[in-house]
């Protein structure tokens, strides 16, 4: 197949990359925007190079004119989460949502690989509009934990420089490894509440000062420069004394004096 077929064959999946990124960021500032624990911590997507669809074709035995039908995972999407029980949560929002279309699905944690890998994977149907039309294409997407991911990045590096014929030694340490990484995921969920707490709680605060800067920022254009700099001086005392519950009334307080600048200048 000549590069540039290989090229106009492989753009329907770099857009399905990059819509689906978008919408599970979306998911992400969703979560957030309401003060809430997003259990989707971080996405990323590739589409496979020419040499891998190549090569993964040789190895399977599939004809190059049929490869788009026969290889799943051409594009890729790969959502990290903090905890297993997040993993779940997001399966369930993926099987809820209308524009993918589950294919397969498998679950390597609880039936981990030989290897240690654990992952979950799905094989989704996903649609693009592209000028010769609408494009049902296959979409790999697979959901692990920051620790099944850091394993599983170092495992796929190491394969590749034996070229699958790792020495036994590697492969015991990488099963060690495999093995710390279960213990790690479940002390993660035994304290799994204190650390959404504690998140939440960063988030809450966040989401309050950024609404008070947006406020002294328009103050600003409507209110006495004085007014202004006072109001801001005492933002920056409550802010440095940390307390959470004077943030939110001072916020209030702040909100009742834009609305009165906002009636002002309508009349």
């Amino acid at each position: 197949m000549e590069i540039q077929l290989w090229r106009e064959t492989l753009e329907p999946y770099a857009l399905a990359v990059d819509e689906l990124i978008l919408k599970f960021e979306y998911i992400i500032d969703e979560y957030r925007h309401v003060g809430a624990y997003s259990p989707i911590e971080q996405v990323t997507g590739r589409v496979k190079t020419i040499a891998s669809i190549i090569e993964k074709s040789q190895k399977k035995g599939i004809s190059l004119e049929h490869f788009n039908e026969k290889i799943e995972d051409i594009a890729g999407i790969r959502i990290i989460c903090q905890f297993v029980e997040d993993i779940y949560k997001v399966v369930d929002i993926i099987r809820n949502r209308s524009d993918m279309r589950i294919k397969s699905e498998k679950d390597y944690i609880d039936q981990a690989k030989k290897s240690g890998y654990r992952s979950y994977h799905m094989i989704v149907y996903y649609d693009v509009e592209t000028l010769k039309g609408k494009k049902e294409l296959q979409v790999e997407i697979q959901i692990r934990t920051l620790a099944m991911n850091f394993w599983a990045t170092i495992e796929h590096s190491l394969q590749y420089k034996y070229n699958q014929n790792m020495p036994e030694h590697i492969r015991e340490r990488l099963s060690s490894a495999a093995e710390a990484v279960i213990i790690l995921d479940r002390e993660m969920s035994v304290v799994r509440d204190e650390i959404m707490d504690a998140q939440n709680t960063f988030t809450i605060k966040a989401n309050i000062v950024a609404d008070i800067l947006t406020n002294i920022q328009n103050l600003y254009k409507v209110a006495s420069k004085q007014e202004v700099i006072k109001i801001q001086d005492n933002f920056f005392r409550i802010y440095q004394d940390g307390d959470q519950d004077d943030l939110e009334k001072f916020s209030r307080e702040l909100d009742l004096i834009s609305q009165r600048y906002r009636a002002q200048s309508l009349h």
